[in-house]
């Protein structure tokens, strides 16, 4: 997830490890060979597109020892520093430390919940996406999956997902149909609460966002923000809550996405079944 109001941090980390890249004369494959960050990564990196983590300061201090450790201490001093806005943080470092994460995403399936295939026609559609470059989003986001649900202590994670996306149709039938039972899947996870929220009037359609232990990240079409401010927080805590309150309960929720798993399963559209009057407008609740 990147955020164009971190250039400033990006800017300066990336050009630094250009400069002590061509000091060593290393190409970017080679410098990838002896840091173990992927080629493509360490391109972004140098060109300014990824912001740095912690995690990769210190694979590249591990490359450059004569650096004293200079990547990481300077990445921890910029973001110790008070006159740094929260924007140029990098939401990762907030989200591999966190312990809890409240989701919400407004039209379509979280990132993070997202199928291989639904992922992979979600950023097919992206303009002036290439193959070479779709591929890596692609293997980026399901590696981000790896790393935030898998990790040794699993996450305590509230999922909120809108209705619609369950019935937009992304990438074909057959994607769709294998996107709810993975979201069937996710909602059986011990650790994760997964609620609809249904199509009706609420107030987060403008953005999607994501609520760790201390920290927000939020999203539009140009770019995304990371916010560590209280106010902030504490008022998209709201929000969520709010709209967490409008949501179908948990066994509704499982029993809609479970139905509409088999209704995509047939090849066609729910859409097409509503129009018909096959399903209902609102799920039947499971019985005690």
């Amino acid at each position: 997830m990147t955020d164009n109001s971190t250039s400033g941090v990006a800017t300066h980390f990336g050009r630094q490890l250009r400069r002590d890249r061509l000091a060593h004369g290393w190409s970017v494959h080679e410098l990838s060979r002896r840091s173990g960050i992927d080629a493509g990564q360490v391109s972004r990196i140098e060109n300014f597109k990824r912001p740095p983590t912690a995690k990769l300061a210190l694979a590249i201090d591990a490359v450059f020892p004569e650096r004293r450790g200079w990547y990481s201490q300077w990445l921890e001093d910029i973001r110790a520093a008070p006159e740094v806005p929260a924007t140029f943080r990098s939401w990762s470092d907030y989200e591999d430390r966190t312990a809890t994460m409240r989701i919400w995403s407004p039209g379509i399936v979280h990132g993070l919940f997202q199928t291989e295939g639904y992922a992979g026609a979600l950023i097919a559609v992206q303009p002036g996406t290439d193959a070479a470059a779709a591929d890596e989003r692609l293997k980026a986001r399901m590696e981000r999956q790896r790393r935030v649900l898998r990790r040794d202590e699993p996450l305590l994670a509230s999922v909120l997902v809108d209705e619609l996306a369950l019935y937009r149709r992304v990438g074909s039938c057959e994607v769709m149909a294998g996107q709810m039972r993975h979201l069937a899947g996710v909602a059986a996870m011990p650790r994760v609460t997964l609620q609809v929220m249904p199509a009706i009037e609420h107030p987060a359609n403008a953005s999607g966002f994501v609520l760790s232990d201390d920290a927000a990240y939020a999203e539009h079409v140009a770019s995304g923000y990371v916010f560590t401010d209280d106010q902030t927080v504490s008022a998209l805590s709201l929000r969520f809550d709010g709209i967490r309150g409008e949501c179908y309960r948990v066994s509704e929720s499982l029993a809609l996405i479970e139905r509409l798993a088999k209704l995509w399963a047939t090849g066609a559209s729910p859409l097409t079944a509503m129009a018909t009057g096959a399903t209902a407008s609102r799920p039947p609740a499971q019985s005690a």
